[in-house]
């Protein structure tokens, strides 16, 4: 890769995915900032800058999974600095955004901590923040700053169109496992050309869902489950369980953020899901899929990198919801 030009544009990694922001920096060009994150004996969260950032567009790469409050106070803690550091803009880029689940109030007496953590965020001094695929859409609105929503539908449409997935063909359908992903599986099917099949699913308590039944046409057909979070993976394994009861030939499915939490991976392994197909906004450890062979990742590394030219030159990101990137 060439290396980029502007020496004002500056990339630093946090801990809790640098492969991903080693691949980020290599397609844009340019090295990682020096920085050092360490934690003291009690646990409490040090950053020191090896570089001035003087002047700099600054962008710190870090998803929020787990374990997510220190994740999240490294990114608390390093805006900080940065600001201090007479940082001429600081630039949050959050390939998976904790807590967003927590987008409303369910129950009487709940918080709503996706804003909560929007608002420390803003407090900490951030100019920007850059995120992908977040649970709720209308969290872009939890922020007064700039929030910059990417998707990783053009990616997975690449993949599944490179693998022969065509509804023109009349045997593939694109399947949401709940109501609120409608919205995600349309823009899936629209790339590929086909229709979308819903799953009528309730879930009585956090991480437990329940399959009621199936809306659309599946029988007979190759079907293509898009999610944008599979954490202990209930909800996808009974959903393809529920296609392949209803007469689906096949059941493939994809999900941005692979949280693959408690039981998940054992699920996935054992479900009726020929192939599981995930982004790495979360770093995976490549022997916490020993054994998983119907697991795949896919980079969004070439995304995010596209994001961030885009975003420093002042050039629109909306090209960036149409193009194809081709993952090898």
């Amino acid at each position: 890769m060439k290396p980029y030009s502007d020496p004002k544009l500056k990339l630093f990694a946090l801990n809790s995915n640098r492969p991903l922001a080693e691949k980020i920096a290599k397609n844009i060009g340019v090295k990682l900032g020096k920085a050092k994150v360490d934690q003291f004996s009690d646990g409490e969260i040090q950053v020191e800058l090896g570089e001035s950032v003087r002047g700099d567009n600054v962008y710190i790469i870090q998803s929020t999974s787990a374990p997510v409050n220190d994740n999240l106070m490294e990114i608390l803690i390093m805006v900080d600095a940065l600001r201090r550091a007479s940082a001429a803009t600081i630039n949050v880029v959050m390939p998976y955004y904790g807590y967003a689940r927590q987008d409303r109030k369910a129950k009487p007496r709940e918080p709503i901590t996706a804003k909560l953590v929007a608002n420390m965020i803003e407090a900490a001094g951030a100019d920007r923040v850059v995120t992908m695929d977040l649970h709720a859409a209308q969290i872009q609105g939890f922020f007064d700053i700039p929030v910059d929503h990417l998707m990783c539908a053009p990616l997975f449409a690449d993949y599944y169109m490179r693998k022969g997935f065509n509804g023109n063909n009349g045997k593939d359908v694109v399947v949401s496992p709940d109501h609120g992903g409608v919205s995600r599986a349309r823009k899936l099917a629209e790339f590929l050309h086909a229709p979308i099949a819903i799953i009528d699913k309730r879930r009585p308590r956090p991480n437990v869902a329940q399959i009621m039944n199936v809306i659309g046409d599946v029988k007979g057909k190759r079907c293509l489950m898009v999610d944008d979070i599979v954490d202990t993976a209930g909800t996808i394994t009974l959903g393809a369980q529920a296609l392949k009861d209803e007469g689906a030939t096949s059941v493939y499915a994809c999900a941005t953020h692979g949280v693959l939490s408690g039981p998940a991976i054992d699920r996935i392994s054992n479900s009726p899901i020929k192939e599981m197909l995930l982004s790495d906004t979360i770093n995976i450890p490549k022997a916490k899929l020993d054994g998983a062979p119907n697991i795949k990742q896919i980079s969004v590394a070439p995304l995010i990198a596209d994001a961030i030219i885009h975003i420093h030159e002042n050039k629109p990101l909306s090209p960036l919801f149409k193009k194809r990137f081709h993952n090898k």
